[in-house]
């Protein structure tokens, strides 16, 4: 029995010492081995990046011309209307004072009007008599007929003071915000109940709605004054949307900005992206983007990691390694197009041709 055990603890660690100095010749071997990268085909693209959003290319703020009670809303935020359609209904809040102010107005064109009507019906038979001249009575009509306008004027301004609308000419013209474009409603700002500030020469106004056409979008962004020197009007972009990580849009740069924006010690250029149509996705205002706008592009070229590649003055080497002396030696070629990445080899390597990586300097 104990003779059985000797051998077996013998058995053991003949094992174990081969095992050890199996793997100690592997790792000798792996750490012996260079390591190495192989020149291959790949597209590289030189590209700007911009920052920024999807906006409509027209988008408008909606004011009420008469100041107000919003007493009716006929589209909320996300529905299509026409140009002419109802959008917010206004119901005329006048205080005391004006309504006090065109009360007296009417009075007061009134009185007026029928002081010029009197007038004009005794010189109308003065004329037939003929103790006056044609010309004489052309005046006084001319002053019944302005005297009547004027009279119509106020009854209309007291009339739209209290309904919110009258009709004149057999045109109503209300208090009713109608939709200035075909598009969707984008915000509303206001409900029922909200006072309205309207707008005027003295004054902005307070906006109720926001309306825009989504059929025609842009990308606005910026781009580091870096690398605006690079770009140039038409040039091609790929836009990618941060909600929708997927899919990639099409678009065109439109625009190159004169001035330059600081903000927060950088300084960048706005820059405008015509989204190309005919594109089957959803796009919504407001999305955030990163815009690749695309200087150069090369396809099926060959390359070669930046990172292995070294560059003394105008000329650039690699370092390869003869396979029967084992002797490593640098080695010139010629390089392109780069995306900071990898790098276009125009000269000196072949497909599949291995290069050296650079050694990694230990810190002592």
């Amino acid at each position: 029995m104990k003779k059985k055990v000797i051998i077996s603890s013998i058995c053991v660690i003949i094992i174990a010492g081969g095992a050890f100095l199996f793997f100690t010749n592997s790792k000798s071997h792996d750490e012996n081995q260079l390591p190495e990268v192989s020149v291959q085909k790949l597209t590289i693209v030189d590209k700007v990046l911009a920052v920024g959003n999807i906006q409509p290319t027209q988008e408008i703020q909606v004011k009420s011309k008469v100041s107000g009670i919003v007493a009716r809303i006929f589209n909320d935020a996300g529905s299509y209307v026409r140009k002419g359609d109802p959008l917010i209904e206004i119901k005329p809040d006048p205080t005391p004072t004006e309504l006090a102010d065109a009360t007296r107005q009417v009075d007061m064109e009134k009185n007026n009007f029928e002081t010029i009507e009197k007038e004009k019906v005794r010189q109308e038979s003065m004329m037939k008599k003929g103790l006056i001249s044609s010309k004489e009575y052309e005046a006084i009509e001319q002053e019944y007929t302005a005297a009547r306008l004027r009279l119509e004027s106020a009854q209309d301004k007291i009339t739209l003071l209290k309904q919110g609308k009258v009709n004149i000419k057999n045109t109503e013209y209300s208090s009713i915000i109608r939709s200035e474009l075909d598009g969707y409603v984008l915000e509303k700002m206001v409900n029922i109940g909200d006072p309205v500030v309207p707008s005027s020469s003295f004054q902005p106004g307070q906006p109720v709605m926001t309306l825009a056409d989504m059929k025609s979008l842009i990308f606005k962004g910026t781009v580091d004054e870096i690398n605006v020197g690079k770009l140039q009007i038409g040039m091609p972009v790929e836009l990618k949307i941060g909600a929708l990580p997927k899919d990639v849009i099409k678009g065109r740069l439109s625009k190159i900005a004169l001035k330059a924006e600081k903000k927060d010690n950088a300084t960048n250029f706005p820059v405008e992206i015509e989204i190309l149509p005919d594109q089957k996705i959803t796009l919504r205002a407001g999305y955030s983007a990163n815009a690749d706008i695309i200087i150069d592009k090369k396809e099926n070229v060959l390359t070669l990691p930046e990172r292995v590649v070294t560059f003394v003055k105008d000329s650039t080497f690699v370092t390869v390694l003869d396979t029967a002396t084992k002797v490593k030696s640098k080695k010139l070629i010629k390089t392109g197009l780069s995306d900071a990445i990898n790098i276009e080899v125009t000269e000196g390597l072949k497909e599949n041709e291995k290069v050296l990586e650079p050694e990694v300097k230990s810190i002592k």
